[in-house]
């Protein structure tokens, strides 16, 4: 019998991930100091210069001598490990698609991260109402912070959906289509994905990671966030992501016999909505 979904630890290691995730993208420039050569040491001293005046951790020593400290090496080993533990850990939710391997898990945890962002947005966004209205002190960087998560959430809700199957389908011709039609719909939908991301990929690859991230451009307001450096290159990541999990799911949904889709919800559905509401 499956386990049922919502438990502590589903909550607790995406809360993590996504505190080591921040921490390392907003070091990144620390790595990208130590590990990733300039050839202008003008640029050099300008992505240095941006790094030290947002350093949350000034007063630490780096590690032989450089700008990566014990904190960002901890958070660099941990991002990996809570992705490994998250995704064995996650079981689908009673509204969630069923039939999930082990793989598809990455982006079910994935999931769990979208809603963990959401709620750290709510409590930034009532800070700042808090600190706006009630104490008349209205702080520089909740607007740009939420503006930076809700950026986040958005694409990884992309790569959350593909494996749910729930992005926008037309089934009109699709559902009175023989299986050997369907599965050659199901090719083309997915080859015109993977084409789409190869080329996004390959034309603005070298814009991203050089003009963007290698560059680490700020966005410009008083709090100044890497938002074009970091969001950017996430676009590629995500879409990457995507198109592989497109895959996966033409190989997982091969064999499956026709699925009719109708406007109404059938018993199916209607069990899922009361396990849902706690209502086995």
């Amino acid at each position: 019998m499956q386990k049922r979904s919502g438990g502590i630890v589903e909550w607790l290691i995406p809360l993590a991930f996504v505190g080591t995730a921040a921490w390392l993208i907003w070091h990144l420039p620390a790595f990208m100091l130590d590990w990733v050569p300039y050839t202008s040491e003008s640029m050099r001293a300008q992505v240095e210069a941006i790094y030290i005046r947002a350093d949350v951790t000034p007063n630490m020593s780096g590690i032989f001598g450089g700008h990566i400290d014990i904190i960002d090496i901890i958070a660099l080993i941990a991002t990996p490990i809570l992705v490994f533990f998250g995704a064995r850990s996650v079981r689908p939710a009673g509204m969630e698609y069923e039939g999930a391997s082990k793989i598809d898990h990455i982006a079910l945890f994935m999931g769990r991260v979208t809603m963990m962002m959401i709620a750290t947005m709510t409590i930034v966004m009532l800070y700042e109402v808090f600190m706006r209205y009630i104490m008349e002190q209205p702080t520089e960087w909740a607007n740009e912070m939420t503006l930076w998560f809700a950026s986040f959430v958005f694409l990884i809700s992309g790569f959350y959906a593909m494996q749910q199957r729930c992005h926008i389908r037309i089934f009109l011709i699709y559902d009175i289509m023989p299986r050997w039609v369907q599965r050659v719909f199901d090719s083309v939908s997915c080859l015109l994905i993977v084409t789409f991301a190869f080329f996004l990929v390959y034309g603005s690859y070298k814009q991203v990671f050089v003009n963007k991230l290698y560059r680490w451009e700020l966005y410009g307001s008083a709090f100044n966030p890497p938002i074009p450096a970091t969001l950017q290159p996430m676009v590629l990541i995500m879409i990457t992501l995507v198109a592989t999990q497109a895959v996966l799911n033409l190989i997982a949904d091969w064999n499956k016999t026709p699925e009719i889709h109708t406007d109404e919800p059938d018993q199916d559905e209607i069990e899922m909505l009361k396990r849902a509401v706690g209502q086995d």
